[in-house]
């Protein structure tokens, strides 16, 4: 039996850790593994793509990134816009199944997020012998407990604060880490709290940025002279909206800039000189931790265990320290956002971090 796996959407840590466990897993139940390059565009005739073998897959667990390549962008990009979905067209299914045909694939195991496995769904309708493994290091996924990257990229925010943490107390400052996060504030609050900020701002919690400053002057007249503030991508200005540097990127409006904004307005509020950070593009690069190297692996061997079960249109899921699957129509299009009121928001407040509400 022949199966294919592709990557599509953003990369992030722990995509080759799901490679590996795919390879692995194939090989000791005698299949062979098709790795097609650049996502669905690897699908397209003649094709893009390179037989697996274990030994391609050596050392790959520490590498950041996908040893296959991966793109939001081509004739694949189903997701238009929050809310809005567009179906592949007809044609462009109709070649990338002829290359299926032509190379006997049995399984496409399909590693991405919300869009991508929108795809995912649309392929399954029609036919194909569809399997999913959830990436988003956003966590946002309502049908899974956790992806792998979320971990690493959290790191990688207590790394940057940890780092803050001096220079802001050597020019008694205020610093402004922006993070990533369109829709859910999931890594600014672990990373926030894992790294001791001292103000969180969360797209699901709406903010006033007088009274951060208000928090940020009680801290001054107690003696903490600089203050750590991380501000996911997605929370809302103010006036309700969002910052932008490109209306529309890949399908996606392109967020960032609210680090500077929310900077300026501090720093006129405060008085305090104030200087902002964003961490970009280094949360989705380098080494994934080992948390993220064992999620990739369980759910790179879980998808070949729905293969060899024939259990298609179903998506990996991790719930409750176990990996099993859902149905992909389950999991697309269904958010998991930070409950304004939920436990680890009150851990937050309990310890004195302050949410801007």
């Amino acid at each position: 039996m022949r199966i294919g796996i592709l990557n599509s959407g953003g990369d992030c840590p722990g995509l080759n850790a799901v490679i590996h466990g795919v390879v692995g897993a194939a090989t000791q139940l005698g299949w062979e593994v098709i790795g097609f390059k650049d996502g669905f565009e690897g699908l397209l005739p003649p094709g893009d793509y390179k037989v697996l073998k274990p030994q391609d897959t050596q050392g790959i667990l520490k590498l950041g990134g996908t040893i296959l390549g991966t793109t939001n962008k081509g004739h694949f990009a189903a997701k238009v816009g929050k809310g809005d979905i567009a179906e592949v067209p007809a044609d462009i299914v109709a070649k990338a199944k002829r290359t299926m045909d032509l190379l006997e694939i049995r399984a496409l195991v399909i590693v991405g997020g919300d869009g991508s496995l929108t795809t995912g769904l649309q392929l399954f309708r029609e036919g194909w012998p569809v399997i999913g493994v959830p990436k988003t290091i956003d966590n946002d996924l309502r049908a899974t407990a956790m992806t792998f990257g979320f971990d690493s990229a959290v790191s990688t925010v207590v790394d940057g604060l940890d780092r803050l943490h001096t220079t802001a107390e050597s020019h008694k400052r205020i610093m402004v880490l922006e993070v990533m996060g369109r829709h859910a504030g999931w890594i600014a609050l672990w990373g926030g709290i894992a790294g001791g900020a001292d103000v969180i701002l969360l797209p699901e919690i709406p903010f006033n940025t007088e009274k951060v400053a208000e928090f940020i002057k009680a801290r001054d007249s107690q003696g903490h002279h600089s203050t750590l503030v991380v501000v996911a991508e997605g929370a809302h200005l103010p006036d309700g909206d969002l910052a932008t540097v490109a209306e529309n990127a890949g399908g996606e409006v392109r967020l960032g800039g609210i680090g500077d904004i929310i900077a300026r307005r501090l720093e006129s509020l405060t008085g305090k000189e104030t200087r902002s950070c964003t961490l970009g593009h280094l949360q989705r690069g380098g080494a994934p931790t080992a948390l993220d190297r064992i999620l990739g692996t369980r759910f790179g061997v879980m998808a070949v265990k729905l293969a060899e079960e024939g259990r298609f249109g179903r998506m990996v899921s991790y719930q409750a320290y176990h990996v099993d699957s859902v149905p992909i129509e389950e999991a697309v299009n269904q958010l998991r956002l930070v409950e304004p009121d939920g436990e680890m928001v009150k851990a937050a407040k309990a310890v004195g971090i302050c949410l801007g509400d």
